[in-house]
């Protein structure tokens, strides 16, 4: 079978800690190019300008795809001048996935308030603005651990919402898509052919029949219901307190939580530094690090890579498996 195109690796915000973890990411052993300027990248970088993405390299050297910027980046400080590159090398990135010119995106940590300020970015990130840019197609989040057993994977159902809005936000149709959506990219990335997925309750203990809630029992566990009726493997509603020890994990493949931290508490908890953001749904691969631009300490060499490292490590294995 021949092997997918090389990832690329975007920049991300350039004063965060993005360009000094992209040479580090050359210990990922999987090919992948850099996309971004490279005077943004640490001094002493060993870099060789490419012009396709299949375009060799010596070992140890980052292949770099040149976007030039407006300014140069200094660590920790975000400058309005370069919001307008991030957003333009995330939109050159995804036309190159969508001409099968590359065999998915991994994309650095950006500053969603830098790019509001210094490019009217209207998207609440990086997941909506990748949706958009493949047509508007539905999406969903999900993060997935690398360094622990059982693994973790968890869909937060509804994302960067204010918890009082969550119940409005919570709805039979939303919560149907992202089960949808989430089967079918276990099956095709994942190579899971028949995905168990576990559903939390939105209410402690999961309503506890009516007590604390009446969600579940209103219309979460009769649509959990219908959609086992048509062959999904689909548990709950479970209280989400008891979800997350390793028997629990054992007994699902991904967990759809109701609500931004019921689902990232526990993965960050389980594998802070192994976690993987995964865009499920849209046309292309698309991985992520599991943590910020982090500019408090950009530029001063105490970044960790594994993160964007497990990120290109499963991007690759998506594309492999999506080619298949």
């Amino acid at each position: 079978m021949q092997k997918p195109r090389p990832i690329i690796l975007t920049c991300g915000e350039p004063a965060g800690v993005g360009p000094e973890l992209a040479p580090k990411a050359l210990a990922a052993g999987v090919p992948f190019v850099f996309l971004g300027d490279p005077r943004h990248l640490p001094a002493g970088t060993a870099w060789a300008e490419v012009h396709d993405l299949r375009e060799p390299v010596a070992a140890g050297v980052l292949p770099v795809l040149r976007h030039d910027f407006a300014a140069p980046a200094v660590p920790g400080r975000p400058d309005p001048a370069n919001a307008a590159g991030v957003v333009a090398v995330i939109a050159r990135a995804v036309d190159l996935a969508m001409r099968g010119e590359a065999g998915g995106i991994c994309t650095l940590p950006i500053s969603k308030e830098a790019l509001k300020q210094g490019a009217a970015f209207a998207f609440p990130g990086h997941t909506e603005y990748l949706a958009h840019l493949a047509g508007d197609v539905p999406v969903v989040m999900m993060l997935a651990s690398t360094a622990v057993e059982p693994p973790c994977r968890v869909v937060p159902v509804t994302i960067h919402i204010p918890l009082s809005e969550v119940p409005r936000a919570l709805t039979p149709e939303v919560l149907e898509q992202a089960v949808r959506i989430t089967d079918g990219a276990l099956r095709r990335d994942f190579g899971i052919d028949m995905p168990r997925l576990a559903v939390a309750g939105l209410n402690p203990h999961a309503g506890e029949n009516g007590v604390m809630g009446t969600e579940e029992m209103a219309w979460i566990a009769p649509l959990i219901a219908r959609l086992r009726a048509e062959g999904l493997d689909l548990a709950g509603p479970l209280p989400a307190d008891t979800m997350f020890h390793a028997p629990a994990r054992a007994r699902y493949d991904a967990a759809l939580c109701a609500y931004h931290d019921q689902a990232l508490i526990p993965i960050k908890t389980l594998d802070f530094a192994g976690g993987v953001n995964v865009t499920l749904g849209l046309p292309f691969v698309r991985t992520s690090p599991d943590h910020g631009t982090a500019f408090d300490i950009a530029g001063k060499g105490l970044a960790e890579a594994g993160s964007v490292i497990a990120a290109l490590r499963m991007a690759w294995d998506m594309a492999g498996r999506r080619q298949a």
